[in-house]
């Protein structure tokens, strides 16, 4: 047999059990992803811990690293210590009584013009699983500890070591497209940064404005509720949606008044977000067609579940930069000569 042929046999067995294994070590693989995700995403901070001057001296890397840590611990305690627990504790009443909840809503109903022949059977079987998958994500922490850990020192030797990781997989390419290479990966690099970011700060926000809302307005489990708004407004459309039906529902078993009230703040706070909000937070977009958007958080949300699509969507904006600047034919404009 010619050699090239037994070559070209060679490589495509060998990437066959690349992708054999890979497939078996996804999950070691999907951990590595989110804490090189992340720690793209925290070297801004690090850069403006590094910045800071205190008289002749300014921290350097690992000191940086060391502030940022005792930071996250000192607000990981505080919440520990404040806002944790009566977040388990509204969640898991509102689990165990949802069921209770969502049929005294739908008697309330009939009683309703035209929602006489409304059946919360169906409304029901779907809150249940909505609110079951949702809240279950609290149950799940408790055992994630080690996962927790090992995204932790993986992120933070991504931060002290990430620069030379990405120098030595460049030089792997040649000189002219490593250049290439390089300038597009810096590219999609900014586009995350900027889209989980301002993504964060808008979930973190709206979990914010919602307790003090709800809880305004007398809403039961507001605690919970408040958190599953912001972990929610991560997905675009299905997300808010969502929102307001878990939250009106529960508004409704006290009264109508108090579900119009909440109902109508999550209308206004889409309006002011979608107006306002996204432009100013989010000061540079992923670009995406919003077909895009949902076809990759439906991709990552089967792969890797709510992780993947955490991160499907900073993931589908490096590859749309890729796809751009490798795959799309751009058309050359040829000005005439005069």
């Amino acid at each position: 047999m010619p050699s090239p042929y037994r070559s070209d046999i060679l490589f495509v067995f060998l990437l066959a059990m690349g992708l054999y294994v890979a497939y078996l070590a996804r999950s070691v693989l999907l951990l590595i992803y989110v804490s090189a995700l992340f720690a793209v995403v925290l070297s801004p901070a690090l850069l403006a811990i590094q910045k800071v001057r205190l008289g002749g001296w300014r921290p350097g890397k690992g000191v940086a690293v060391v502030l940022l840590l005792a930071g996250g611990v000192a607000l990981l305690t505080f919440l520990f210590a404040f806002a944790f627990p009566p977040i388990f504790r509204d969640a898991r009443a509102l689990a165990a009584e949802w069921p209770r909840h969502v049929a005294s809503v739908g008697e309330r109903l009939k009683d309703v013009p035209l929602a006489g022949n409304f059946d919360p059977a169906s409304l029901q079987q779907y809150a249940d699983e909505a609110v079951g998958g949702a809240f279950g994500l609290f149950a799940k922490v408790a055992g994630g500890v080690f996962w927790l850990f090992s995204w932790l020192i993986l992120t933070v030797y991504f931060i002290l070591d990430g620069e030379r990781a990405f120098r030595w997989f460049l030089s792997m390419f040649s000189g002219s497209q490593r250049t290439r290479l390089e300038a597009t990966l810096l590219r999609g690099r900014k586009r995350m940064s900027y889209w989980l970011i301002g993504q964060g700060a808008l979930m973190i926000l709206l979990g914010v404005v919602s307790a003090i809302v709800l809880g305004l307005l007398g809403v039961r489990y507001y605690y919970a509720l408040a958190v599953f708004a912001g972990l929610a407004n991560l997905i675009p459309v299905v997300g808010p949606v969502a929102t307001i039906v878990v939250a009106g529902v529960v508004a409704a078993i006290d009264s109508w008044g108090k579900l119009a009230a909440v109902v109508g703040f999550y209308v206004a706070y889409q309006q002011v977000e979608n107006a306002v909000l996204v432009p100013r937070i989010m000061q540079s977009t992923v670009d995406l067609p919003p077909l895009a958007v949902i076809t990759a958080l439906i991709l990552g949300g089967a792969l890797a579940g709510i992780l993947g699509a955490l991160v499907a969507v900073p993931s589908a904006a490096l590859a749309a930069v890729l796809i751009d600047e490798y795959l799309v034919k751009k058309e050359v404009v040829e000005v005439p000569a005069e």
